[in-house]
């Protein structure tokens, strides 16, 4: 059952004890070990390594990626981590030793330092031969490199593969893209957004091959990426996770929430501008939260797609006003449809065509306006080289707010005689 279903049988084992699971782990083949522990949560995985027997843990750590190594062993302390690595072979601990110095959210951290290389003039019938004994590996490109080391290009294996026996890789290069060990995430999502690439070579200072992003390595870089813009949207931290100290939320998360009281007493002072309307018609109050709410909505819808937009590069900020006339125009266009139904919800429910006007204008206006507001703030903040994804949710609330609340209440002030 664990060979043939390695993800569930993970699930099953992490419901034992440490030391359980270790000893059932010890009764099954290496290959078997190692697709299970893979499927395993990173700190159940780095504990049950470290309750299992020496010969055992050895050969785990040896047929795991090593990135993947590196990280499990990363979450045990330092004396059993430096015991782990004293078992294995001294190449293999210095490879995961060197991974693991690499901050994270880096390429040197997601990187494979198993970086398949060749010389220029290696002959695709060598290639192959050679690739024949590379079976544990997920090969999709082979590099290639000078005498010194240096990456010179790249060629696909589909290439290699269809090509005639006697052609030399430097026939079939290309130019290879590559980022440092130290760039950041943020760079390599750039990198396979605007390429499109399978793999991403890895270099030195000095431009000498160090290791490959894999595609998957890649797509959790966006994913990542993805998911720390998600955060930074609603005030919380990329540093944060779900098992964080409430301390260490607290301390994330309470500034951007003070951030946010400051801009809700902004549109409640709006609101107290037209207390007397609202003390004359007390159904504006209660129809105050469906004009917030529809232009909120509006502004999200906006908002997220031109984010979409800027993390994936499909636009810079010279399309601004492109982007902008497209989401004024959806607004607008929303914004009627939206308007017409309230409008007549609202004249059945209070019988006065005068409330259903000033709703119906009101949504028009507010709409629009989010359209707007969603698609200008997050290029605005891009252009002024700040993170669109740390403060746009926040400004841009507080612009449907105070824009519905105002267009709402003033255009019944200035029609309080047909309410």
């Amino acid at each position: 059952m664990l060979a043939g279903h390695p993800n569930e049988a993970a699930r099953l084992l992490e419901a034992n004890g440490d030391a359980e699971a270790a000893a059932r782990l010890e009764r099954e083949p290496g290959e078997v070990v190692a697709r299970v522990v893979e499927h395993m949560t990173p700190d159940r995985a780095a504990r049950v390594i470290a309750a299992l027997g020496e010969p055992v843990a050895r050969r785990l750590l040896e047929r795991l990626p090593p990135q993947r190594a590196a990280a499990l062993l990363a979450r045990q302390d330092d004396e059993e981590r430096e015991s782990q690595l004293g078992r294995l072979s001294e190449p293999l601990a210095k490879e995961l030793r060197e991974l693991a110095a690499y901050p994270p959210d880096t390429a040197g951290s997601l990187m494979d330092p198993r970086a398949t290389s060749f010389r220029p003039e290696t002959t695709v019938r060598e290639v192959i031969r050679r690739l024949r004994k590379f079976r544990n590996r997920r090969i999709q490109d082979v590099f290639l490199v000078d005498e010194t080391g240096k990456l010179v290009g790249v060629v696909s294996l589909q290439d290699v593969v269809l090509s005639k026996p006697a052609q030399t890789l430097a026939e079939l290069s290309r130019a290879p893209h590559a980022v440092q060990a130290l760039a950041p995430r943020d760079e390599i999502v750039d990198e396979l957004e605007r390429h499109r690439i399978r793999s991403l070579a890895v270099v030195d200072f000095e431009g000498c091959l160090i290791g490959v992003v894999r595609q998957e390595g890649l797509v959790a870089a966006a994913q990542e990426q993805a998911a720390a813009a998600a955060l930074k949207m609603v005030g919380a931290s990329e540093d944060e996770r779900a098992l964080s100290s409430p301390f260490f939320a607290v301390r994330k998360r309470l500034p951007w929430l003070q951030i946010n009281l400051l801009t809700a007493f902004l549109a409640a002072s709006v609101v107290g501008i037209f207390e007397s309307t609202i003390a004359s018609v007390t159904a504006l109050a209660v129809l105050l939260p469906v004009v917030a709410g529809q232009s909120g909505n509006t502004g999200a819808q906006a908002l997220a797609v031109t984010m979409r937009g800027l993390a994936l590069r499909e636009i810079r900020t010279r399309h601004w006003a492109r982007v902008t006339l497209k989401e004024i125009a959806a607004g607008a266009a929303n914004g009627v449809a939206v308007a017409l139904t309230t409008a007549a919800a609202v004249w059945l429910w209070s019988g006065s065509l005068g409330l259903a006007g000033v709703i119906c204008i009101s949504m028009v206006i507010s709409m629009t306006a989010a359209g707007f507001a969603g698609a200008t703030i997050p290029v605005v903040l891009t252009a002024l080289r700040q993170d669109p994804a740390q403060a746009s949710s926040i400004i841009l609330t507080t612009v449907t707010d105070v824009v519905g609340f105002f267009s709402f209440l003033g255009i019944a002030t200035l029609l309080m005689d047909r309410l």
